[in-house]
């Protein structure tokens, strides 16, 4: 089992909306080669590892991956939440707000729906 820190381990200071840095961002919280994906690679990929060392190696890289999704997250968030519709439209992320609003939802950089590439 893991300790959790209620904490990020990097501060983030997001002074006002910014809708262009959150579309560039969003990719990297949700899309094919952000953290998500990069921390459910190496958490699958420990299964077939040949020994516990490379087994708990790839566990740690995987878990310091989810530290990564939770500050782009947090990025992400802050950069958006006091948007507009109409600001979230001009920004080309209307699809997103009309189907989550300012919430977070794993996706890429076009506003295209993670899950939909598994497909």
């Amino acid at each position: 089992m893991w300790i959790y820190e209620k904490k990020l381990q990097i501060p983030v200071h997001v002074e006002k909306c910014d809708l262009q840095m959150a579309k560039f961002l969003i990719t990297q919280y949700g899309g094919p080669d952000g953290e998500l994906s990069a921390a459910l690679r190496y958490l699958n990929q420990r299964y077939t590892m040949p020994n516990e060392r490379a087994k708990a190696l790839l566990t740690d890289i995987g878990t310091e991956e989810l530290a990564h999704l939770e500050i782009i997250a947090t990025l992400v968030y802050k950069l958006v939440k006091d948007a507009t519709a109409d600001e979230m439209k001009r920004a080309g992320l209307g699809g997103h707000y009309a189907d989550h609003r300012t919430a977070l939802f794993y996706s890429d950089a076009q506003g295209n729906p993670y899950y939909s590439k598994q497909h």
